[in-house]
């Protein structure tokens, strides 16, 4: 099974930051959507944001928008997830998945068929 490796979590004060690393030595990114997604504990997991290809275009949830932006180095077959201003509520498991399609619907798991098995964020005093 092909798998994703996320990088880059931790424990971090709120108001801090945290940048998150997703990348993988099977296959190359770059044709493809890649998106984050997290999930707290007791709740359901959800997007977080997604971007094309290009990296032209980024999707995020309303409740991170401003505050995380996600970035692309193809050359580094690498996707990044920068978060700042972090809130306790940000706490989670913090997955990347790749789609199949080269654009993004929204922050939704839609044809995403590749995922790693997340990187734990703690926001906590």
């Amino acid at each position: 099974q092909l798998q994703l490796v996320e990088s880059g979590g931790g424990l971090v004060q709120p108001g801090g930051s945290l940048r998150l690393s997703c990348t993988t030595p099977e296959f190359s990114l770059g044709n493809y959507a890649i998106a984050w997604f997290r999930q707290a504990p007791g709740k359901e997991r959800e997007g977080v944001g997604c971007m094309t290809n290009s990296g032209g275009s980024t999707d995020y949830a309303d409740s991170v928008k401003g505050r995380f932006a996600m970035s692309r180095d193809n050359a580094k077959n690498t996707v990044y997830l920068q978060m700042n201003s972090l809130k306790p509520e940000d706490t989670g498991l913090y997955y990347c998945a790749r789609s199949i399609y080269s654009g993004c619907f929204g922050v939704r798991n839609f044809g995403m068929n590749y995922w790693g098995k997340g990187t734990l964020v703690t926001v906590s005093p």
